[in-house]
């Protein structure tokens, strides 16, 4: 198999990243990303019921932790990416593919494998050595969110609503303000013991936030800063960035590592034997709970022959 098959718990935390097409700069900050990506990125989490704990977007790629209660973070994403290709792409001129692959999803199965990945997520930004700290940053990211505790409004574009005016000459542009409309983006408390406390938080994320920045000092001795990170062409392809495999989850526990290769070994046997009778004509095929089942159509398909 050419891509690892999708095992998503329900209760499970996931790191999710995604990377831009060719690593162009889509997503390079300014106000307009800043408003469009985040009022995306709330109503995204509005409507699936998802649990978002922390996040960061870099010019070229995103990273999410988050949870999918509902078991729906297929849907989450399909909807969030594709909304953010449509609405970027708009923004910059850019027709096509927009991301590069599909989406990575790695479950964190402990909470010092959590909290890790919380400071490699806010640390983006600094540890590319584009800005000094990491309140300097100016993409949107979940670090002030995170310091206060409080929800952010943003403004999602509602090209529904531009769509079904009623006169199309006068509907402008699809980034007019008429057809923006408020979103609510809040994050879920980390669930890790004690940090349901904000002072908690905040000692943690200011620990993290030094950490970053002392070794970001030691790498570069001088940085892009905010100015120039915000001047970049969105459509600019930079060279191709280094790749390293993806691991299948993260954990600082190697017996949670153990046992989640070996209930992944069990989940792949069941689905491919599954699938083998799937493509045999049994619909009825049972597949892994966690799995992501093949789509059926609601009826036959009309297939239309030329005379």
């Amino acid at each position: 198999m050419s891509r690892p098959l999708r095992m998503l718990d329900s209760s499970a935390i996931y790191l999710t990243t995604i990377r831009c097409l060719h690593g162009r700069l889509f997503m390079r900050p300014s106000r307009e990303t800043y408003e469009v990506l985040g009022g995306v990125l709330a109503r995204a989490v509005r409507l699936h019921g998802i649990e978002i704990f922390a996040f960061n977007f870099a010019s070229n790629h995103l990273h999410l932790i988050v949870r999918a209660p509902r078991g729906n973070l297929p849907q989450f994403m399909q909807y969030l990416l594709s909304n953010i290709s449509k609405k970027i792409g708009a923004l910059v001129n850019w027709r096509g593919a927009f991301w590069e692959r599909r989406y990575s999803a790695q479950p964190l199965l402990d909470d010092v494998a959590l909290l890790d990945k919380v400071r490699y997520v806010l640390a983006h930004g600094v540890k590319e050595g584009l800005v000094r700290r990491c309140a300097d940053w100016p993409g949107l990211s979940a670090l002030p969110l995170m310091r206060d505790g409080q929800p952010r409004t943003f403004r999602w574009l509602n090209w529904t609503r531009r769509c079904r005016s009623a006169q199309p000459s006068k509907r402008g542009s699809r980034l007019d303000e008429r057809w923006a409309e408020d979103e609510e983006l809040r994050l879920t408390s980390l669930p890790v013991h004690g940090f349901g406390r904000l002072s908690v938080v905040r000692q943690f994320l200011d620990e993290c936030v030094r950490a970053i920045e002392q070794e970001a000092r030691l790498a570069y001795r001088t940085v892009m800063g905010a100015g120039r990170v915000c001047a970049q062409p969105p459509q600019r392809r930079p060279p191709r960035p280094e790749r390293s495999p993806t691991p299948w989850c993260h954990t600082t526990v190697r017996q949670l590592r153990d046992e989640f290769m070996e209930q992944y070994r069990s989940f792949a046997t069941a689905f491919l034997e599954a699938s083998a009778a799937w493509r045999q004509g049994n619909l009825g095929a049972a597949f892994p709970i966690a799995a992501i089942r093949p789509f059926l159509w609601p009826g036959p398909i009309q297939i239309a022959h030329a005379a």
